[in-house]
């Protein structure tokens, strides 16, 4: 069986949540330091304080503050930085595009600025995935 790259993308989601459990367990186990897991570009707390919705978890790691998702949308006709996706209808709109985009869900602490990746979604346009005998 043989097949092309672009049949690798389907409807799959990749989902970080292993890498972050065992990066939070070796923050407890005392083997990183707490300014090697909570650097966050600045950028990024801003969009989680203005634009984030809240994830209803305490921050794993200062466990002071509710952690903040923000999603961001990578593709075709988009800027080089992604797109910041502020509401639920926008990312729809982005969805019925003909254009296969990538989005790119971060959980983000404001208080520590613990940032983590959770999620890639392929979004908008799906090609049927070619299967050659």
């Amino acid at each position: 069986m043989s097949f092309e790259v672009t049949s690798l993308r389907g409807n799959g989601v990749v989902d970080h949540r292993l890498a972050r459990r065992h990066l939070i367990n070796e923050f407890r186990r005392g083997r990183l330091r707490q300014d090697q897991v909570c650097d966050a570009h600045p950028e990024l707390i801003r969009a989680a304080r203005n634009v984030g919705s809240p994830a209803s978890l305490a921050c794993p790691i200062c466990t002071e503050q509710e952690l903040r998702l923000v999603t961001y949308v990578f593709g075709p006709r988009l800027p080089s930085h992604g797109r910041c996706v502020s509401t639920a209808e926008e990312l729809a709109k982005l969805n019925a595009r003909p254009d296969e985009l990538t989005a790119y869900v971060v959980e983000a602490c404001t208080g520590c600025r613990w940032h983590h990746l959770l999620r890639v979604i392929p979004i908008g346009r799906v090609k049927p995935v070619r299967r050659s005998s």
